[in-house]
């Protein structure tokens, strides 16, 4: 009898504002794959996700760095992103995993591009540069009221450098993401975030599925 498996690698990306639960989301759909798919999955991070990726995170989301500049941050960014794909998403995909990637490009286009007032455009091209134009198959945005994700994130950690942005920025990320999906809403789902973290679970879990039954080999 043929292995159950996957005819290719499917790679999923979380995105959302601050303290919308996208990272919570994540490691959970992560376990639930493993547990009840039994498929090769893995679950990454940006930025990070490499040493050199890590390196990066802890200047871009340090406090103290409060001079860096929204194309500073682009080119940061995109400079652990291209890591990250070199070490990490790619040699998984090939190998025919599930990858899960808490934040990808999207989080470029909305912080930098729209908040950040780079330009979608220009954020695009690099990201493409950046990624060899890997694109994901499934993006799930999750959507929260800006005021109420920024106060979950505080409580949870206290604010690292982006969360000290202001509201104003905060509130065009949002509207960013939700540009986002409005122009590709095959590859993206908009998902309301619910009080009850299973509930928003369920949903994501939904869209998910029905993507990776699409590359599911018959066993």
């Amino acid at each position: 009898m043929a292995k159950k498996g996957l005819k290719r690698g499917v790679f999923i990306t979380f995105e959302g504002v601050e303290g919308c639960g996208k990272s919570t989301h994540a490691k959970l759909l992560y376990g639930y794959l493993e547990r009840n798919m039994k498929l090769p999955c893995l679950y990454t991070v940006e930025p990070g996700g490499t040493k050199t990726g890590d390196k990066i995170r802890r200047i871009l989301l340090n406090p103290k760095n409060t001079s860096l500049s929204s194309i500073t941050e682009l080119f940061l960014f995109e400079a652990s992103r291209s890591q990250l794909v070199k070490e990490v998403i790619r040699p998984a995909l090939k190998k025919k995993s599930i990858v899960i990637c808490d934040r990808f490009y999207d989080a470029t286009t909305a912080y930098q591009g729209c908040a950040g007032a780079l330009g979608v455009s220009l954020t695009k091209r690099i990201s493409h540069l950046a990624t060899g134009g890997l694109k994901p198959d499934l993006t799930i945005i999750l959507d929260i009221d800006t005021r109420k994700g920024l106060r979950r994130a505080a409580r949870r950690r206290g604010k690292d450098r982006m969360e000290k942005k202001d509201l104003s920025y905060h509130n065009r990320v949002r509207r960013g993401y939700i540009e986002i999906a409005k122009r590709e809403p095959r590859r993206v789902k908009l998902i309301q975030t619910k009080k009850a973290i299973s509930e928003t679970q369920e949903l994501i879990r939904r869209e998910v599925l029905n993507v990776v039954q699409r590359y599911k080999t018959a066993g």
